[in-house]
């Protein structure tokens, strides 16, 4: 007789990132890992994955690391992902705080940067910035597979704002964020292969 043990993997997890790129990597890694094993579509998780690069990059690039009250210096930021009941993915990283808050830019299309929020509000049902007392900024974005289309956004309806996005006649119905269309970056984050 063979005993079969199974373990539950978790519906949430939280992580310390180094803050810098070096830990952007292995954060997108484990992410993808454990969604995936949790029956998360694949769809869902390389949105969620977008999401959390580009999350990570801005708490990098605009945020200090945790419990650091100066721009310099080596700490982490704080990468946490959540399923709820329904399906829900919840992604949030948080920081200690920068001079600026986060909005969505609205780059020339020569730009280097400044496309990361718009990618978010492309693939989320929704976003937002929540402030803690201790200077803590966490930036959390929903993704949801939700009914209608396998691996999230209904088509044609894109997140349900207006802002940064819009649909090309005679396209998909997919949003299109100015000065991205054409570009396939379904690859650019996977760190799988």
């Amino acid at each position: 007789m063979a005993l079969v043990v199974a373990q539950e993997v978790p519906t949430s997890s939280s992580m310390a990132v180094p803050h810098g790129p070096a830990g952007v990597g292995q954060a997108r890694q484990r992410m993808r890992e454990q969604l995936r094993s949790h029956g998360v579509s694949d769809s869902v998780v390389d949105d969620a994955v977008l999401i959390l690069s580009e999350l990570l990059s801005n708490a990098c690039r605009h945020g200090r690391p945790l419990g650091r009250h100066s721009d310099v210096g080596e700490g982490d930021v704080r990468a946490a992902w959540r399923v709820d009941r329904t399906g829900g993915l919840t992604v949030e990283v948080t920081d200690g705080g920068g001079p600026t808050r986060p909005v969505p830019a609205t780059p020339s299309v020569t730009a280097r940067g400044g496309r990361g929020l718009n990618i978010i509000s492309a693939l989320a049902e929704k976003w937002g910035v929540r402030d803690d007392s201790s200077g803590e900024v966490t930036v959390w974005v929903l993704v949801n597979e939700g009914p209608g289309r396998p691996g999230g956004r209904p088509a044609g309806q894109g997140n349900g704002r207006a802002t940064g996005t819009t649909v090309l006649p005679g396209a998909t119905g997919m949003p299109v964020v100015p000065g991205l269309d054409g570009l396939d970056l379904a690859d650019a984050f996977d760190d799988a292969g």
